[in-house]
């Protein structure tokens, strides 16, 4: 349960929670679902002050405790049930390393790619082809990979033309983000994991709901422009420019693998180079970006 702000009437059992949003000088009053988590205390904070936040930061979330009168960092699996005041607080070190990729810290989201969308998704068979190449990359670079399916009964599994082997999880879900137990459990088994590499579908959802959760909890996003789709170009295009805006990473397979080698000397630059050369011609996808 939340620390209640001093002279703070509890809260009831559900609906809406009021909550004090401070951030720098400022403090702005405004609500979140009785029940609310990190990831949507996070959102709101991104909502209110957007505009003000240096997304090349680190910040932490600290809950004003009634107890101790001060401040204290978010207790871990904390949850909005009554009235409460949180603030962000940016650390004084800035994240130098913002937009690199090292094989050693960065992991594979695949998402969704499964049979049922084929007809409705836009570029499809493009997407199939990169999200392939990707795969192949990560293989060669030794790279896990988070493979998960959107209700695969009802949906189907991933696309014959995607090899999962070597896949570190393949995991149906009913969610939409990626983010489930079983998936951050698997991210702990991974030592100096910094930057996951997303693709997959639909951009609008599932891509969306997936990179907010993984930003919330510290991690770089890299969103693999083609490799993602909708079924509307329109869904797509504004989701690519929100998650763009929140400090997320748009990039292209080619610019994914080739900042992974890093180096013409690397011993598997031979190997991404060919891949590369091999894979999906060019398609209009990017040129909805």
């Amino acid at each position: 349960m939340a620390a209640a702000e001093p002279g703070a009437a509890p809260g009831g059992g559900g609906g809406s929670v009021p909550v004090l949003f401070c951030f720098s000088v400022f403090a702005r009053p405004s609500s979140v679902p009785h029940g609310a988590g990190y990831e949507l205390l996070i959102q709101k904070f991104l909502s209110l002050y957007g505009d003000q936040i240096d997304m090349h930061r680190k910040f932490v979330v600290q809950l004003f405790a009634e107890e101790w009168s001060q401040y204290i960092d978010l207790p871990k699996g904390f949850l909005v049930n009554e009235r409460c005041k949180v603030r962000l607080v940016p650390l004084q070190i800035q994240i130098t390393t913002l937009g690199n990729l090292t094989p050693s810290s960065t992991v594979f989201f695949c998402c969704d790619m499964q049979e049922r969308f084929r007809p409705a998704i836009k570029y499809f068979g493009d997407i199939i082809s990169v999200g392939q190449r990707l795969l192949q990359g990560a293989r060669l670079l030794g790279i896990p990979v988070i493979v998960t399916e959107q209700y695969p009964k009802g949906l189907g599994s991933t696309v014959q033309e995607i090899d999962l082997t070597g896949a570190k999880l393949v995991l149906p879900k009913t969610k939409f983000s990626m983010v489930l137990p079983e998936v951050e459990a698997a991210l702990a088994e991974i030592p100096g994991v910094r930057s996951v590499v997303l693709f997959g579908v639909e951009t609008h959802v599932c891509i969306q709901q997936t990179a907010l959760e993984l930003i919330g909890r510290g991690l770089e996003v890299h969103i693999v422009a083609d490799a993602t789709s909708s079924r509307s170009m329109m869904d797509r295009m504004f989701a690519l420019e929100r998650l763009a805006r929140t400090g997320i990473i748009v990039t292209t397979s080619e610019a994914i693998l080739l900042q992974l080698v890093a180096d013409k000397e690397h011993p598997k630059f031979k190997e991404i180079q060919n891949l590369i050369k091999a894979s999906a011609p060019e398609s209009g996808l990017l040129s909805k970006v």
